[in-house]
């Protein structure tokens, strides 16, 4: 039986330590508040140890060999798979979370290890001692792997995105199950790496939140470096040949597929499910995701007033890092602002910029950077749109980063406010054209406005000029 009584108090405790509870409890932090922690695997999350850092650090030493051989003057790099591999471990601190803990410690923020669980209004129990929050709980649990129920497929023990960032073993041949960007840019990875990689998606697309010429890119590409691209095509069933033997997956229409890993990666689950919720009567989607207010307070929490938050994936609005440190910001401070009877800022301590859509990029090759709507998506909201593309290489600065460079732009611009509402690039080093692409639309700066903000030449950021120049400016 969990012992009754109150181990020790705070002002506020946040239930997860990834960057999203680390951003979280540093806002309520400068408001002045204490703040504890809770955090049953790595303090840095999903993000820092299995995810972004890690991929991206596998990735950049891949895709800057493949930048060098498409520059003349500088051919002849290779990649090293051991150098890659030690790369990664670098980022991830040999899955070391010593250094978070260190800045948790530094910046005065209480750390409790141990699996949080609600057990009333404001009261967490952490491997049955029990604390409790004057003001606020945040829930910030993120979301684990989906490993669907797929006849045979969990016996088959397959990879999850956590063994394929922080595998020590490249094997011969890698099927992946699934075509997002996890997918697609582990493809690239392991492709490189020298693996057979073989892609198995049921939709028609790869990408498939993303402009379809991007995703046609992608495929395209990843043929190219020799993976096999299966568009269409449905998994049934799956089997290992013994605890580590060959893995084969059974195809709809007879075919199949045999690799000796097999990586899941079709989406992901919140990590609610043994959050205690239903003591404190919070409310979740059918999908187990915590519905909450445009402010991040949970619906259905008990209480006279606002005190159950939560921010970052656990709510399923944005499954994206950046987009949670955005919502835990807004969060934080809204917190600390009710804490301390300070006035509230609706447009600073509500996350309302998710709604124009999340910048994003799919760290391939071609990378894929996109901020705000698709143009399917405009349409679907009763945009009148007006889609404006070009290729890439309309800028000089992109013939300077390569020869022969390929890719493609597009604007999707609301015709009725003069505004853009949406923007993609696809191509070689594109990620940080996104960022102009997000103040625009995130501002809602006019594109009369923005033809006057001058791209630097010659920078591949002059293709921002080119696309109002061909929308008629």
């Amino acid at each position: 039986m969990a012992d009754s009584t109150v181990h020790h108090t705070w002002d506020v405790i946040v239930i997860g330590a990834g960057p999203v509870g680390e951003n979280a409890a540093d806002r309520v932090r400068k408001a002045g508040l204490t703040v504890a922690v809770v955090e049953k695997h790595l303090v840095g999350g999903e993000c820092s140890f299995y995810a972004c850092s890690p991929s991206k650090a596998l990735l950049r030493p891949i895709l800057a060999t493949r930048a060098s051989e498409r520059v003349q003057g500088s051919e002849g790099a290779r990649v090293d798979p051991a150098g890659v591999l030690a790369r990664r471990d670098a980022w991830i601190s040999g899955l070391s979370d010593e250094g978070a803990v260190g800045w948790l410690e530094h910046v005065g923020i209480d750390l409790l290890r141990g699996t949080g669980r609600l057990v009333g209004e404001r009261r967490v129990e952490v491997d049955g001692r029990l604390f409790e929050a004057r003001h606020a709980v945040i829930v910030c649990t993120g979301t684990s792997p989906l490993v669907p129920d797929l006849p045979g497929l969990r016996e088959a023990r397959p990879w999850t995105n956590r063994e394929a960032t922080t595998s020590r073993r490249v094997p011969d041949r890698l099927a992946i199950l699934g075509g997002g960007a996890v997918a697609c840019e582990l493809a690239v990875v392991y492709a490189a790496l020298g693996s057979m990689v073989t892609v198995i998606e049921q939709e028609e697309q790869l990408l498939g939140r993303s402009e379809a010429f991007a995703a046609e890119a992608v495929a395209e590409s990843l043929r190219r470096q020799g993976v096999d691209v299966r568009l269409g095509a449905e998994a049934t069933a799956v089997s290992r040949l013994g605890p580590t033997g060959e893995v084969t997956v059974e195809l709809g229409g007879g075919g199949r597929i045999s690799a000796d890993e097999l990586l899941v990666a079709v989406g992901r689950v919140p990590n609610t499910a043994d959050l205690g919720l239903e003591t404190v009567g919070a409310k979740t989607d059918d999908r187990g995701y915590l519905q909450v207010s445009e402010q991040m307070e949970v619906e259905g929490a008990t209480g006279d007033r606002p005190w159950l938050y939560a921010v970052g994936d656990v709510n399923g609005i944005v499954l994206l890092t950046h987009m949670g440190k955005y919502q835990a910001r807004a969060c934080g401070d809204l917190v600390g602002a009710r804490a301390t009877d300070r006035p509230e800022d609706p447009r600073s301590m509500t996350p309302w910029a998710l709604d124009l859509g999340a910048p994003q990029v799919v760290y391939t090759d071609p990378e894929v950077a996109s901020a705000g709507l698709t143009e399917q998506q405009a349409r679907e909201r009763g945009i009148r749109v007006r889609v404006v593309d070009i290729p890439m290489d309309k800028a000089a600065g992109s013939g300077l980063q390569a020869e022969g460079y390929q890719g493609q732009a597009r604007i999707v611009v609301d015709e009725d406010a003069g505004t853009l509402v949406g923007a993609t690039f696809v191509g070689q080093d594109v990620a940080e054209l996104v960022q102009p692409a997000t103040v625009a639309i995130t501002g809602r700066v006019p594109l009369a406005t923005l033809w006057h903000a001058v791209p630097v030449f010659p920078a591949m950021s002059e293709i921002w000029l080119r696309l109002l120049e061909e929308y008629g400016l």
